[in-house]
């Protein structure tokens, strides 16, 4: 016996352009009949988050699938499954495309060559997967906006809730946003992780999907947009304060990667506000608010 819910959708050009677009969702739980062998021309995110069942690839071999688990089915992969005929499993899943998904599998959110991904909660993707399926509401004008922006939320729920990495990422990766601006080289940075700068470059490319100069560079860009908007620092003691000694090379630097200068960038936010910046992240339950009373 099992139960079943879906819905399909079938976005136009504009929205592709969006980077992606649902193509569909569904809840299901049970003794689910098997699926396959079939191979499809689109990305689906299952989330089993009870029970148990198998996967099998292309190779033919069959692997064990155990509750909270993710399946990937990569478009051009042949692939069969199914739940386990006597406890069958609580099923979930998000079909999708358009072409942000290469970019994601470059992030490592999306891997192909791991179709079954133990999961450490399935709470949070199965929240973005009901965010979908009310989305799904028969004449709703934002279906494939709305849908399209809970799948990026889904591939972030999925990344969070990985069992082999950390919701906040990867100690070396906290390590690292906590020294971003100190000024060391990254092989300074490996050494101190008791790295080499090869294990270091595979450690940072595996939990942010990029090389540990361009997450460094991130943090410390941020930061300094935080300082140009907000204070009045001289651009100098900008570049000082984000481990930058040589102030022409910081600007280099933020103009190429930011598109225009700092001093530029200064002048378009146009918000100084000495002595009113706060470090303090704002409660997005409860932000400061004017009160309408006084």
């Amino acid at each position: 016996m099992y139960h079943t819910w879906m819905r399909y959708f079938t976005p136009s050009p504009v929205h592709h352009r969006l980077g992606l677009v649902c193509l569909g969702v569904g809840l299901q739980h049970g003794t689910l009949p098997t699926v396959g062998p079939r191979t499809l021309d689109h990305h689906v995110a299952i989330v089993i988050s009870a029970g148990s069942g198998w996967y099998q690839g292309p190779d033919g071999h069959r692997t064990t699938v155990t509750a909270p688990a993710l399946l990937w089915i990569i478009p051009g992969v042949p692939h069969h499954y199914g739940a386990d005929p006597n406890t069958g499993w609580d099923e979930s899943f998000v079909d999708f495309t358009g072409p942000a998904t290469s970019t994601y599998t470059e992030l490592g959110y999306i891997e192909p060559e791991r179709p079954v991904i133990p999961l450490a909660d399935a709470a949070a993707p199965r929240t973005a997967v009901g965010r979908i399926a009310r989305a799904a509401r028969r004449g709703n004008p934002l279906l494939e906006v709305e849908t399209g922006a809970a799948v990026h939320e889904l591939l972030v729920a999925l990344r969070r809730a990985r069992a082999d990495i950390a919701p906040d990422g990867d100690p070396v990766l906290q390590a690292l946003a906590r020294d971003a601006f100190q000024p060391l080289s990254v092989a300074e940075h490996a050494a101190r992780h008791g790295m080499t700068p090869a294990e270091l470059r595979t450690a940072v490319r595996r939990g942010a999907g990029c090389s540990p100069k361009d997450y460094l560079l991130g943090i410390r860009l941020g930061r300094a947009k935080e300082l140009l908007a907000a204070t009045e620092l001289p651009v100098a003691a900008v570049a000082r304060r984000v481990g930058y000694d040589d102030p022409a090379y910081f600007s280099r630097l933020f103009t190429r990667r930011v598109g225009v200068a700092p001093v530029r960038f200064r002048q378009q936010q146009g918000r100084a506000v000495p002595g009113g910046w706060s470090q303090q992240i704002p409660d997005p339950d409860d932000p400061p608010m004017l009160d309408p009373a006084t």
